[in-house]
């Protein structure tokens, strides 16, 4: 029950710090065990970019996720529209986050983040959020250069000033 509490905590402190960050930002009413559907701890999002987060704490042993939390995250995270992060806090640390993906595989299945790893190679909440931003401008490109070839389909610019606009 105590390891729950802290879990809990960990949890709120996570919504906390990504609402700070400034996403739209809930914890699944049915983490843990009040539901038989497999869902993440934590949904954030900023209009731009979307997570489904799969929570996890330690006092500074390394970080254990069985295969089957992590495919019911990546599961989860492809139905909804959301990108599957692992979020972990080790004891005096902030939080950082892996893609699944980029997690270390133990022979047995099951996947593992240490304390060093999380430190040298996790994304921080300034880097998500970055990632929306970096998202957003690349959609933004997208669009302005859809309205360039719309304008030379249309006969409103001809070819040489589409491709300076697009320059």
């Amino acid at each position: 029950m105590v390891q729950n509490k802290k879990g809990d905590r960990r949890e709120r402190e996570l919504v906390n710090r990504l609402d700070e960050a400034g996403f739209a930002v809930m914890r699944a009413p049915a983490s843990g065990s009040a539901t038989t559907r497999e869902l993440p701890d934590v949904l954030a999002g900023d209009g731009t970019v979307f997570y489904a987060v799969e929570a996890k704490s330690s006092s500074g042993k390394p970080i254990y996720l069985t295969g089957e939390e992590v495919e019911a995250l990546v599961y989860f995270s492809q139905n909804f529209g959301a990108k599957p992060k692992i979020g972990v806090r080790f004891d005096r640390e902030d939080w950082y986050f892996f893609h699944p993906s980029d997690l270390h595989v133990t022979d047995g299945g099951n996947y593992r983040v240490k304390r060093e790893t999380a430190l040298e190679d996790g994304e921080t909440i300034t880097e998500l959020k970055a990632a929306g931003e970096a998202d957003e401008s690349e959609a933004d490109a997208a669009e302005n250069r859809r309205k360039v070839l719309n304008a030379l389909a249309q006969g409103v610019l001809d070819v040489d000033e589409a491709v300076e606009m697009l320059g």
